[in-house]
């Protein structure tokens, strides 16, 4: 998959690739897997610089169209100034998204990543600097819509959390379960269409997640109407409180990096079946 689209390589990484890189000489795979460890090297320092300022990160993923920058919006106005939220945005093109989250008032940044279907921690890097740290509480990071790649790259943030639109099947989590299986909490968004989209069922939903022995909290949330925010808003607030409890002892959070999608972007050949089975 990712060894054939090249999403691997970045305006992040691709430093390490030129002539006078520290990779030249290597190997197609050793790129790939050396790219990896530079990722999760650069990832160390992401965190530790939002550790170092108290800010909590969060990874919003989902498939295109699930209600991300929505739900950002509506977790704004929301809390009316009662947390400090700064956004990273990443699309393949346009600064819509972050236009969106700026015009509410609030410092967005917009990462155009071309044809890489997801972030990396070199891309976020590039962002720091801009951001006042010390004036931020959460740092929501939108990744790239996709249900795959996402999951398998650590930004140096702290927590995932993946969305789920009605307006798609309930057995996602089963379908797509390196991206579900990473999530600290599923959100189940526009929920206000559950009553003209009858075929898809949140119980559903969460009996798929709950097959992949996932704990993460399920919430059910419509940024149109609200339905669901106070849950939602609930959440943040006490996995701020929990993040904060543990900086005051030195410690910290690390998201959950799905090693089986890593797999699939480094040596060994993603595992093809077909079936029915042919004789």
């Amino acid at each position: 998959m990712c060894d054939t689209c090249g999403c691997n390589i970045t305006d992040g990484n691709r430093h390490l690739l030129r002539a006078d890189g520290s990779h030249r000489k290597l190997t197609a795979v050793s790129v790939l897997n050396k790219l990896l460890q530079h990722n999760d090297a650069q990832a160390e320092a992401n965190r530790a610089l939002f550790d170092r300022h108290g800010v909590l990160v969060i990874n919003l993923m989902s498939s295109p169209g699930s209600g991300k920058t929505s739900l950002l919006e509506a977790t704004i106005k929301a809390l009316d100034g009662a947390l400090r939220i700064a956004v990273i945005e990443g699309d393949l093109e346009t600064e819509n998204d972050a236009a969106r989250i700026r015009a509410l008032g609030v410092e967005a940044h917009q990462i155009t990543t071309g044809t890489a279907c997801h972030l990396d921690a070199h891309l976020v890097a590039k962002v720091l600097p801009k951001l006042d740290l010390e004036n931020i509480d959460v740092l929501f990071i939108e990744n790239v819509g996709n249900l795959v790649c996402p999951a398998s790259f650590d930004l140096g943030h702290h927590l995932n959390l993946t969305l789920l639109s009605v307006t798609e099947g309930d057995d996602k989590p089963a379908k797509y379960p390196v991206m579900f299986r990473a999530a600290d909490a599923m959100l189940i968004s526009k929920t206000d269409l559950l009553a003209v989209l009858d075929e898809f069922s949140p119980e559903r939903a969460e009996a798929c997640l709950r097959k992949l022995a996932s704990n993460a909290q399920v919430l059910r949330v419509s940024s149109k109407t609200g339905e669901g925010m106070r849950e939602w808003l609930d959440w943040l607030n006490r996995r701020l409180e929990h993040y904060r409890n543990l900086r005051r002892e030195n410690r910290s959070l690390s998201p959950a990096v799905q090693s089986e999608g890593r797999r699939l972007h480094g040596l060994a050949r993603p595992d093809v079946r077909f079936k029915p089975e042919t004789a």
